[in-house]
Parts: C-alpha cells; sequence; structure tokens
C-alpha cells in the first residue's frame, strides 16, 4: 500500500512540532534532535520535518511503498514520464531504504522509496555530521521552491 510523503526543512524543530502535533492531532512517530516525524492514517501520509535543509520550506516529495513489487511498478511509472530516473540504496533520514529519484517540470524532487529498516544516524558515514546546509535526507540537491501564499479571495 502507498503512503505519501512530504519533507520539510524547518529552522526551529520544536516550535513546528507543537504546530503540526495540534494540525493533525496526534504526537510524532520518531523525535531526534534534528528530525521528526509523524506516520498518520487519515490523511495517509509520512510527514516529516528536519532542520538540515540549506533553506526552509518544502525539502521534497515521495510516495513511501511497503515492498520491492510496489517500488519497481513506480519506477516504471517514473520512466514512462521521462524524468531522469536516479536508483539508490540510502541510509537517510533514520532510515535504510531503496529510493528511485527524480524531479518534476517545477524542479520539485520526488522520491519513490522502499523503507528496509530503522537506522540510529540520520544518514550515512558523515553525513550526521555534515551541519546545517546539507540537504535534508538524499534527495538531489534542492532546487530552491517558493510557495507564493496569497490573502483568501477564493477557496480553490
Amino acid at each position: 500500500m502507498k503512503r505519501m510523503h512530504l519533507h520539510l526543512a524547518v529552522k526551529d524543530l520544536a516550535a513546528n512540532i507543537r504546530f503540526y502535533s495540534e494540525l493533525f492531532g496526534a504526537a510524532p512517530a520518531v523525535v531526534k534532535p534534528d528530525y521528526a516525524k509523524w506516520m498518520l492514517d487519515d490523511p495517509r501520509i509520512n510527514f516529516a520535518i528536519s532542520t538540515r535543509g540549506a533553506e526552509t520550506g518544502l525539502d521534497h516529495l515521495g510516495i513511501q511503498v511497503d515492498g520491492a513489487g510496489e517500488l519497481a511498478a513506480l519506477r516504471a511509472n517514473l520512466e514512462r514520464a521521462d524524468a531522469g530516473v536516479t536508483a539508490e540504496s540510502a541510509e537517510c533520514c533514520y532510515a535504510r531504504s531503496d529510493k528511485h529519484w527524480v524531479r518534476d517540470p517545477q524542479g520539485i524532487a520526488w522520491e519513490a522509496y522502499h523503507t528496509l529498516h530503522e537506522i540510529p544516524v540520520f544518514g550515512a558515514a558523515g553525513a550526521e555530521s555534515a551541519g546545517p546546509d546539507a540537504a535534508a535526507c538524499c534527495a538531489p540537491r534542492a532546487v530552491p521552491v517558493k510557495i507564493a501564499v496569497k490573502p483568501a479571495k477564493s477557496c480553490c
């Protein structure tokens, strides 16, 4: 079964944990000194925040799957989209995962991934000490995405 994934880079982890815990009506499933993650069923989303991004805001989007077969099917979709798929086995965000990365036409990084198991550090050797300018996860270096918030005049 698939789960939508959204990762935001934040400046103040504690303030954002408070905000999103209230928004979701639930505490995060994982809290680390530089990272928090909610595994929600309604809506079905893996929502993560971290202080690891070079810029605050949207770091990347993704689709998390439960197995290798689903991951292979997603990779086929990405290849049909001609999105320049990059495959890797990675240690990041306190987990070891098999991943496929692409960028959409706006430059936003998307990952399709299957988590294999948790790990005790943010990332592979050296990544956990890379500092605040390191990418939030294993995503290709982010193209800054600015989302303009306009005063509400009408609904979507």
